[in-house]
């Protein structure tokens, strides 16, 4: 799809269904975000605290993604859950990391 994730840019891969994604949370990526799913520092507090609903991590990748999938929305949240959360960790950590660091 976009190539491989650069960890410089922030960005992480995310395989889903054996098709690579590439979240890329950029200023505009992390703008839709919040404006769907609220402060960003409280959804960084409520993955901390074990709070984050899937629906929360499907909306943020959702944003995140550095190109559009051949799935819709709907779609794709399936193939998050799918996945599962051992597979769908690590983006979140990646992306988590990246908001409270910034680039």
């Amino acid at each position: 799809m976009s190539g491989a994730a650069n960890p410089e840019r922030g960005e992480a891969a995310l395989v889903l269904d054996g098709i690579p994604h590439v979240l890329r949370p950029s200023f505009e990526a992390l703008v839709a975000a919040e404006a769907e799913l609220g402060p960003l520092f409280a959804l960084v507090e409520r993955a901390a605290s074990g709070k984050l609903g899937i629906a929360e991590i499907a909306a943020l990748f959702w944003h995140c993604l550095k190109e559009a999938p051949a799935l819709d929305r709907a779609a794709f949240g399936e193939a998050l859950v799918a996945a599962g959360l051992k597979a769908i960790t690590p983006a979140l950590r990646v992306l988590i990391g990246q908001i409270l660091a910034g680039r």
